[in-house]
């Protein structure tokens, strides 16, 4: 069996390309750095990290890009013997304008080294390169119409303005007539395009619906590049709206692949809903067998809605707890960190620990000392021991479970005068202005050394722990964690990237105050 999500945690937009007998997915990391997550499979049931390919400043700058802006929807494919990374980088969420902007980069394998980017438009965002048989290459993305409304379904929905398709060229960039060759279904928000070419026939395969529980995949197919296209019948290939009891929900945004013997089959973005309604693993990446009936592709089980489980040759295996050894003075690949190029300036691998360096708040959109990994699971537990040493209350060092800058519980060892070393918690239950930061607990006085800090998450309760020596004792009380969620705060469509949990450090006095961690455990389930 092949088990969906087959990339669980934050793994939205996946777009899948094979290269020989190995497939890749590109997925979306957001304000995540370094950008682009790349995972590698043979069997198409079980994947590891490959690489992130954006990881200098010349690639990606995200300082000051509002939460979920970023990377959006990139798009990998191979020709010509590289492979090509298209990808957008969104500086702008709320309101009108979005100021998405888009590039191209190349690789001659899939860890690089990867080039420079050569910047393409800023006219809409999911990007997407198609390469014909001709050797001609074509440029599509969402054009973003910020005359319109913004909210609502099609036609309301004027923002999103049709697919745009132009010729591309690494030498010339765009060149000849740009052209919209698909508005979309009654479904609307139409977006995520990507072609390929089967029999005679271009197929285009986009997104609808908006990214929640509306969420479908749309073909449509001409027979020239440019169009007319025409859309299959019943519109979709597949979606879960109006199955709100289906264990795979907010289907949509994937792209096709076939393998080697010719069977199909269509990645998708994905979402595992918990009781009331909300997903802390936020938009994950599922896969599908599909089967070609009339010229048009079909989920090979029927219907729609695509399964949990997919019979295939291999097994997905699951994940289980992992241990990581922060003083070896290497980052553990499982682990990004917020928006900035300039790592050093906020942690330090080193062979003593893991370094962070106080800088801006845990609400910042600039620079702030936050390094964690995705979670994968409805229930885990996660630990970590540090040793920090602030002298005001305007340092603190903790452990996070971390959504984005309005959406996160931490638990931090900080200052309080008359007392000194304390341990206390600061929680942000929701978007500003809900968001307001509270402090649940007083705080607790802590003696010198190091300090072992753990959080337990089981579905929509968590509760942070901590000790020195002895048992451990739990520290405040159990606190609401389906606010780390997409659904939290304002909803679905004001956030959409997924729940971490990890380090975090600042120092908003500016003295740049450092907390040494040494150990990090994630392990599925609660102990």
């Amino acid at each position: 069996m092949i088990r969906n999500p087959i990339l669980p945690g934050f793994n939205p937009d996946p777009s899948i390309c094979r290269v020989g007998e190995d497939y890749y997915i590109a997925t979306s990391t957001f304000e995540w750095y370094p950008g682009v997550q790349i995972h590698h499979s043979r069997d198409l049931a079980n994947w590891t990290l490959a690489t992130r390919p954006l990881t200098r400043a010349a690639q990606l700058d995200m300082r000051g890009n509002p939460d979920s802006c970023g990377i959006w929807a990139p798009c990998l494919s191979h020709a010509d013997g590289l492979f090509w990374l298209v990808y957008t980088d969104v500086k702008r969420l709320d309101g009108a304008f979005k100021d998405a902007h888009n590039y191209v980069v190349t690789a001659p394998a899939i860890e690089g080294p990867w080039s420079d980017p050569i910047y393409v438009n800023s006219s809409g965002f999911d990007p997407s390169l198609f390469h014909d048989a001709d050797g001609r290459k074509y440029f599509m993305n969402v054009r973003w119409n910020h005359r319109g409304k913004g909210t609502g379904g099609n036609p309301v929905h004027a923002s999103f303005d049709g697919i745009l398709l132009q010729e591309w060229s690494p030498d010339a960039g765009l060149t000849g007539p740009v052209r919209n060759i698909f508005d979309g279904t009654a479904r609307g928000l139409t977006e995520a395009p990507h072609i390929f070419e089967r029999d005679g026939w271009y197929y285009l395969t986009t997104a609808e619906g908006g990214t929640g529980y509306d969420h479908a995949v749309t073909t449509a197919r001409a027979r020239d590049i440019w169009g007319p296209y025409e859309v299959q019948p019943g519109d979709h290939l597949m979606s879960c709206q109006g199955a709100p009891d289906h264990p795979v929900q907010r289907s949509g945004h994937g792209q096709y692949v076939e393998a080697p013997d010719g069977t199909g089959y269509h990645t998708f973005l994905m979402g595992r809903p918990l009781p009331g309604a909300f997903c802390p693993m936020g938009r994950e990446t599922g896969i599908e067998r599909v089967v070609w009936r009339d010229g048009w592709p079909v989920l090979e089980a029927g219907g729609i809605l695509p399964r949990a489980e997919v019979p295939h040759v291999a097994e997905t295996q699951p994940g289980g707890p992992v241990a990581y050894d922060l003083t070896t003075g290497s980052l553990p690949k499982d682990f990004q960190w917020l928006r900035t190029p300039d790592r050093a300036r906020i942690f330090r691998p080193t062979q003593s620990g893991l370094v962070l360096i106080g800088r801006e708040s845990i609400g910042s959109w600039f620079e702030q000392a936050l390094v964690a990994r995705r979670q994968e699971h409805a229930a885990y537990t996660a630990t970590t021991t540090l040793d920090f040493a602030p002298d005001t209350y305007q340092q603190a060092a903790g452990l996070t479970t971390y959504y984005n800058r309005s959406k996160f519980h931490a638990v931090m060892i900080t200052h309080e005068s008359g007392t000194g070393r304390t341990l206390t918690i600061l929680s942000c239950p929701g978007d500003w202005p809900e968001g307001a930061l509270t402090h649940p607990v007083d705080p607790v006085p802590l003696a010198d050394g190091p300090v072992d800090l753990r959080v337990q998450v089981d579905h929509a309760r968590q509760q942070f722990f901590w000790k020195q020596s002895g048992d451990w004792t739990p520290i405040g009380p159990a606190l609401d964690a389906s606010v780390i969620s997409d659904e939290g705060g304002r909803g679905e469509h004001a956030s959409f990237t997924g729940a971490f949990v990890g380090m975090a450090a600042f120092d908003t006095s500016g003295a740049a105050r450092s907390a040494n961690f040494t150990t990090f455990t994630y392990a599925p389930g609660p102990e």
